[in-house]
């Protein structure tokens, strides 16, 4: 059987101005900023005017562990804020940009897929409206200077050996992990080791993320450490006064992006942490924009709940004062079977065998997000070589779990292939049965937080930390930093730090390499296992196919 690729659909599209989308929501003219006829940011007053408005149902998408076999997290976010409007809810969008990263290396694209798809496709995927150049450019502004204060007689005194802030790039390049900078004589400055993360996991990035408006950019930037003195107190950004030039650079980046869907209903594209090294959620402003226009809104956070979910619930819906009226788990049959043992080559052949024995990595996401008080159900997103006898596996698995899970259709089938769980997210949502509390109180001490992530979501036996890191958390608590949560760092493809450990092992330890202070942003990062803030391209990376076509196209983006 032929299918359409992703970017077929994609340019198929009958999209309509983005004014009409805008319109849909309330939003006038005067207060878009069109990039084109099919995208355009939202203004900061017209954002303002929406203080007071009651806010509609957040309903958060997150998935299993995601594997070689595909679990289709942003397709399902898609598709369901499609049903919820064609059962006649006022739904919204919300998900993060793509990072050229992973679209040019290993992971693709981040529009949904099918006819489940956020358009334009190619844009979003490539440089969309600059939102990622700009964090890139602010961040690197502070880190030109900082070698700028030493170079000219660093007043601050800092300690060339402990600046802290590297320097990224939104792209994938291993070659750049750990550097030497300012070689080349007295005229190029002192030199010293340092290094790049990717853009996505600066915290920058993760700032821009989680504040409110241009003042509290401004404040949280300024509140970013990015060095220390021989007697180890720290140097702020604010200190370095590059604060205010930052938030110039941001300025537009801070509005959030309206597009639409295949079936012309608006979605807000803003932001893009990653969920193993970041926190994985779209933008706190987008997300309440959207809460206050829609009666739901549809988001979703990065890889499987053990990462994604955990930060959403931890640190975004903490800080933001958010609070989920249900949750989506998205699993599908193929990735059940490769859980229980199948390899790729095989995953078409039926085995209800191999989806039994899969399942129990299913079992435990639903397991988790129930443990904060949010109501479950599982979206089943349907592939053409899944048997009856294997979906009705996964269903009776679930059923024994206490949730319900639902076969949904939408990658075919667009918003009529998904509309029984769009009726099941509302009677959820509409319940009232969430109770929703994030899983540590803010004064948990530091390395009890890690623990208690590690055990309660990961089932660890055990977290190993060096002295050295004990004693810096122990540092970070005394200078005021200890209410702060924390954000693992951790491969998204195993409860454990293992990435080919699959299901829901037990009787493991979660080995911390390394903890960064991220001040600014509002939380501890938690380097676990070989987990990489500057990914490197796989062997075939998907650069190689991409390329513009006869007709003018690009070709080999999905």
């Amino acid at each position: 059987m032929a299918f359409k690729t992703d970017i077929e659909i994609a340019r198929e599209a009958k999209k309509r101005p983005i004014q009409e989308i805008g319109d849909k929501l309330g939003i006038p003219t005067e207060h878009l900023l069109p990039y084109g006829h099919d995208k355009a940011k939202v203004s900061q007053d017209f954002i303002r005017s929406l203080e007071g408005r009651r806010d509609g149902k957040l309903i958060l998408v997150t998935a299993i562990n995601p594997t070689p076999a595909g679990e289709g997290k942003t397709t399902t976010t898609v598709g369901l804020g499609d049903g919820l409007n064609r059962i006649g809810k006022k739904a919204v969008i919300c998900i993060r940009e793509a990072s050229l990263g992973p679209n040019f290396g290993m992971k693709g694209g981040a529009a949904g897929g099918g006819y489940a798809q956020v358009v334009p496709m190619e844009e979003m995927n490539l440089h969309f409206t600059g939102d990622f150049h700009a964090i890139t450019s602010a961040h690197n502004l502070l880190s030109a200077m900082i070698d700028n204060h030493i170079y000219w007689g660093n007043e601050l005194q800092i300690d060339e050996r402990r600046v802290s802030w590297r320097r990224v790039m939104d792209m994938n390049d291993r070659a750049l992990r750990d550097i030497v900078v300012s070689l080349g004589g007295v005229s190029n400055g002192f030199p010293r080791q340092t290094g790049f993360d990717i853009t996505v996991a600066s915290e920058v990035m993760a700032i821009l993320c989680l504040s409110k408006d241009l003042e509290d950019l401004q404040k949280r930037l300024g509140d970013i450490v990015v060095a220390y003195r021989r007697d180890k107190s720290p140097i702020y950004c604010r200190d370095i006064k590059a604060d205010g030039a930052m938030t110039v650079l941001l300025k537009d980046a801070m509005q959030p992006n309206l597009v639409q869907t295949l079936e012309n209903n608006p979605a807000f594209v803003h932001g893009g942490p990653f969920a193993n090294i970041a926190h994985g959620c779209n933008s706190v402003i987008a997300t309440k924009t959207a809460l206050k226009l829609g009666e739901y809104v549809v988001t979703e956070a990065g890889f499987g709940a053990d990462l994604g979910a955990e930060k959403f619930f931890d640190i975004k819906c903490r800080k933001a004062g958010l609070k989920p009226a249900a949750a989506v788990i998205v699993a599908t049959v193929r990735a059940m079977k490769m859980n229980g043992g199948v390899a790729k080559a095989d995953l078409g052949a039926e085995n209800v065998d191999a989806v039994k024995k899969g399942c129990p990595n299913l079992g435990r996401h639903i397991a988790n997000v129930k443990s904060f008080g949010v109501p479950v159900v599982v979206a089943i997103n349907h592939f053409y070589s899944d048997t009856d006898a294997e979906v009705a596996a996964v269903k009776a698995y679930v059923a024994e779990q206490g949730a319900e899970a639902i076969l949904c259709k939408h990658w075919a089938n667009g918003s009529a292939g998904i509309e029984d769980l769009a009726h099941k997210v509302v009677e959820l949502a509409e319940s009232g049965s969430a109770n929703f509390a994030p899983l540590y109180p803010d004064e948990m001490p530091l390395f009890q937080k890690i623990e208690t992530i590690a055990k309660r979501i990961y089932h660890a036996d055990e977290v190993l930390a060096d002295k050295s890191i004990r004693d810096q958390l122990k540092t970070w608590e005394d200078a005021g930093y200890g209410h702060l949560p924390v954000c693992m760092a951790k491969t998204q493809y195993s409860f454990t730090t293992d990435p080919n450990r699959r299901g829901a092992p037990t009787g493991h330890s979660v080995p911390v390499r390394e903890v960064r202070l991220s001040a600014g942003a509002g939380f501890i990062v938690v380097i676990c296992g070989e987990i990489m803030t500057m990914p490197g391209l796989p062997r075939t990376p998907a650069a190689e196919v991409i390329r513009i076509n006869a007709e003018g196209n690009v070709e080999g983006l999905f």
